[in-house]
């Protein structure tokens, strides 16, 4: 298995963002699907050639798609700017606890 992508303190600010349905997903495979998210946009790989640590690509595609669909990646991003406000400002770095 290869790091991890996310800190524990990363992982605990996006984690609420997810939505978990009636069917899915597992949620103890949720930081590994988002993780393969990550890994698919930061390698600019195919989704074919991502590590079977993530789980099965298709599961992980479809999760990304119904994640972009609902619009928490939007969701994500705009709390991020609020406790970056609320920290002191959006100009900058980020907060110390996102780079920690």
């Amino acid at each position: 298995m290869t790091r991890r992508q996310l800190t524990n303190v990363q992982w605990k600010f996006i984690e609420p963002y997810l939505p978990i349905g009636r069917y899915g997903p597992y949620p103890e495979r949720l930081r590994e699907q988002f993780e393969g998210v990550i890994w698919r946009f930061r390698s600019s790989g195919q989704w074919r050639e991502m590590p079977a640590e993530f789980g099965p690509w298709a599961t992980v595609y479809g999760r990304f798609r119904v994640w972009r669909d609902a619009g928490v990646f939007t969701a994500l991003l705009e709390g991020l700017i609020a406790e970056t406000a609320g920290a002191g400002g959006t100009e900058g770095p980020p907060p110390e606890w996102w780079t920690r």
